[in-house]
């Protein structure tokens, strides 16, 4: 933890481990020496870091990744697409194994392909919530898929029961689909039976655009938990958190 300023006036964020004010950034895989430049800027503003759909599985430098995030107190999960993979070909005990090894410490269940079903999503969360933090995420990859928000949250509070640690509302990398429509904008019907049923803390919504991510900000209030950000952005989500952009900032004169 480095010694800010703190002569400002600003919102109080709690350090890590955080329960809320979760900060999920998506690695695509950027070269490691990158990687470790910005954690040692900003690995006290990231929570979680997702290796995006299936670059894990093709990367050599898995497990210096895993290294660099664990030193920095930072929860490195898979992405979601490469379990379903997984689960389709009857390899998952194969992906426990394998993620055990290199030292991943969570995993993405969802089904965005929308092979796996509710019922039997579940059964995975349950199954893989003993060795690993489990976020599960809800909604389709396709955009031509309705978005009921009633059956959006009847299957998070399944996921949460099943033994989730945090559910994750669909937004993609492009922030066009799921919670979005596809000029960005948020689903405020989405939102509102969220928010209305759910235990905000326990829900992370994507949002990797800097309008989108401002909307919650809004919304929510700073502890409000943002994921799929850029990783890059981790230092310009924070002071929008804080209201040190002005997106945010509240003067009063």
């Amino acid at each position: 933890m480095w010694d800010s300023p703190g002569f400002l006036d600003l919102p109080a964020r709690p350090g890590k481990p955080r329960s809320a004010g979760v900060t999920h950034v998506l690695d695509r895989g950027v070269p490691v020496p990158y990687l470790e430049a910005v954690l040692t800027q900003a690995g006290d503003l990231v929570d979680v870091l997702k290796i995006g759909w299936g670059t894990a599985y093709v990367d050599p430098a898995a497990k210096d990744r895993a290294m660099l995030c664990r030193s920095a107190g930072i929860t490195l999960c898979l992405g979601g697409t490469l379990l379903e993979i997984c689960y389709a070909q009857d390899k998952v005990d194969q992906l426990v194994e394998w993620a055990n090894g290199i030292g991943v410490a969570a995993v993405e269940v969802s089904d965005g392909l929308c092979a796996i079903g509710r019922d039997r999503k579940a059964e995975l969360i349950r199954r893989l919530s003993t060795d690993f933090t489990v976020l599960a995420e809800t909604g389709a990859k396709d955009s031509t898929v309705p978005v009921v928000a009633a059956d959006w949250v009847d299957e998070m509070e399944s996921d949460l029961a099943a033994g989730a640690r945090w559910v994750v509302v669909e937004g993609r990398e492009s922030g066009t689909v799921g919670l979005y429509h596809p000029d960005g904008s948020l689903r405020t019907e989405l939102i509102e039976e969220i928010q209305t049923r759910l235990p905000v803390d326990r829900v992370i919504f994507e949002a990797p655009r800097k309008p989108q991510q401002v909307w919650l900000i809004d919304h929510f209030g700073p502890q409000v938990n943002l994921g799929n950000i850029p990783l890059e952005d981790a230092l310009a989500v924070e002071t929008l958190r804080l209201g040190l952009r002005a997106d945010t900032a509240r003067v009063h004169r």
